[in-house]
């Protein structure tokens, strides 16, 4: 680090004389990726999986190291390494956002949806982790935090779990202080009356129940089943149709019983993908996931439109290393404390908030996001390098 003057002794002329808070820039880059056993078999409406990956992005400047990761294919870690290598390395860990611009267009040719976007995602999350913990604050002060911690939902309740398996875990998140929940459904939808009047039970009639089907169904058949949705008490519908079908979105939008909110846009890959969802009219509540829509940067940029536009916004999934960035967020209605991403981050990481009557409070004597890669626990997972 480079020596300041002492302001008391020897005043500095602010016109003649500029102090820089870093000299570094980065000098190291490095990604891995690890695949970590799900606990029992899941699945949603459509999709199965018995396995997660997070990729893991460290990136250094002198003395100080950023963290950031996210949840994708194991060639995700080897595309931050070879395509971004050359791009980050050099780059001034006070502008995360002038290199994110950089990265988005040294992707151009590769793609930047997709994998490219969860590449970007990792590295901007690890460089605006990376500035706070070289100018010494917590992540969310540094980003201008408007609340100190973020209120979150239970979110699991998979289509391979009975109704004796949801009972059992929504009634542990409910006594655990989360007063919303939500379960998988859609896969076979014959079968989700009973599991949703296990949830229902399980949680009680005050309790927010929430439904995500995962883009399950076609427009009139998600109309169909949100009248049976509403028996239930729901009042969150997830991505009843596939995001890509804005006006599909907007027809079970407008033509579901009132009380039931549309959200969509988990995989919403930038700040473009969450504009068209809001422009088109295509749900009450917009979702996106800091480690795919482009990190810190671009989710500070959709929670812009959403306060623009009146809309409420909900976090989507990696929970511990979105709880900082969500404290920032002026349009936040909630967080998913998602099963997986829970599960995994208290088995990989140091620092990880723990959750405290419905909310998630990050650590505000720490610099940065405040987490840590254990790395001899994570050892026994990797997969590349």
């Amino acid at each position: 680090m480079s020596e300041t003057t002492d302001p008391v002794s020897e005043p500095v002329d602010p016109v003649s004389e500029t102090v820089d808070p870093v000299s570094e820039t980065v000098d190291r880059l490095e990604a891995a990726a690890y695949t970590i056993p799900t606990d029992r078999p899941e699945s949603d409406g459509t999709f199965a999986w018995d396995a997660t990956t997070i990729v893991v992005v460290h990136v250094r400047a002198g003395d100080h190291w950023g963290l950031g990761y996210t949840y994708g294919p194991a060639c995700t870690a080897e595309l931050v390494v070879a395509m971004l290598r050359d791009v980050v390395v050099g780059a001034d860990p006070m502008a995360p956002q002038r290199l994110s611009a950089r990265i988005r267009s040294a992707l151009r040719n590769a793609g930047q949806p997709g994998i490219g976007a969860l590449a970007l995602s990792a590295v901007d999350l690890a460089m605006h982790d990376l500035k706070a913990r070289v100018l010494g604050l917590p992540l969310a002060v540094m980003l201008g935090s408007v609340r100190d911690a973020v209120p979150i939902y239970g979110s699991g309740g998979f289509t391979t779990y009975g109704p004796d398996a949801v009972a059992e875990q929504l009634a542990g998140w409910r006594d655990s202080g989360i007063d919303r929940m939500k379960i998988k459904v859609g896969r076979d939808p014959g079968q989700d009356p009973p599991r949703l009047a296990a949830a229902r039970e399980a949680i009680g009639p005050r309790s927010g129940l929430m439904v995500d089907a995962n883009g399950a169904f076609r427009p009139h058949e998600a109309l169909a089943w949100a009248e049976c949705y509403r028996d239930y008490g729901v009042d969150y519908l997830e991505e009843p149709v596939s995001s890509d079908d804005l006006a599909g979105l907007n027809a079970v939008r407008t033509g579901s019983p009132p009380g039931i909110a549309i959200a969509a846009g988990e995989y919403s890959w930038s700040v473009l993908d969450a504009r068209r969802l809001l422009e088109t009219g295509a749900v009450d509540i917009v979702q996106a996931d800091a480690t795919r829509c482009g990190g810190v940067t671009d989710l500070l940029r959709i929670d812009a439109l959403c306060v623009a536009a009146g809309r409420p916004f909900s976090a989507h999934c990696a929970p511990a290393i979105t709880a900082s960035v969500g404290c920032a967020l002026h349009s936040l209605e909630h967080l998913e404390y998602f099963h997986d991403h829970v599960r995994i981050e208290q088995l990989l990481f140091d620092g990880v908030p723990r959750q405290t009557g419905g909310s998630l409070t990050p650590a505000l004597d720490t610099p940065g996001n405040g987490l840590s890669l254990r790395t001899a626990d994570a050892r026994r997972y990797q997969v590349w390098p």
